[in-house]
């Protein structure tokens, strides 16, 4: 391998600790926002379920806007909507960085440098496709749920304003 090769090979390995960082932060999110999704089902489902998000959004900002209604609808969804689609790329990353230390194991014969590098790339695969399906699911449903909220809320302010 030429100087740029090596060099590039080198650099590549330093990015392989932060991206399995924040693929582990993702999974806990996804996970994080899992357990809240299926509370919020639970609740939806016995009719326990208190104030709807943008329901307490509105009550603490009456002469919120559409578009304001929008943006906030946004923001709530904002951190599984990224983690929905950059999970993969980073679990792509984390895949291939450990795959050059891997071939270079093979060709030397090295079974026990092969199967740690193998390791480590099908593992942060898992947890990357793992946390990308979480939080799209809930990302989903969420969606559906808040833009319902908001036809109500939007609704309900039609007719107030044509009998008011």
């Amino acid at each position: 391998m030429n100087t740029l090769e090596i060099l590039m090979f080198e650099v590549s390995k330093l990015f392989l600790t932060p991206v399995l960082v924040i693929l582990s932060g993702m999974f806990v999110l996804a996970m994080l926002q899992m357990g809240s999704f299926l509370s919020e089902l639970l609740s939806r489902a016995t009719g326990r379920g208190g104030a709807k998000p943008l329901t307490r959004f509105r009550a603490k900002n009456p002469k919120t806007s559409r578009d304001a209604l929008e943006l906030h609808l946004l923001r709530r969804l904002e951190m599984l909507r990224v983690v929905s689609r950059i999970a993969p790329m980073l679990g792509l990353v984390a895949t291939m960085i450990p795959m050059g230390p891997a071939l270079v194991a093979v060709s030397q014969g090295d079974t026990g440098g092969i199967a740690e590098n193998l390791v480590i790339a099908f593992s942060a695969v898992i947890i990357a496709l793992l946390s990308a399906a979480i939080a799209y699911t809930v990302l989903s449903v969420r969606r559906r749920w808040l833009l319902e909220e908001l036809d109500g809320l939007l609704s309900a302010n039609g007719r107030e304003a044509r009998h008011g």
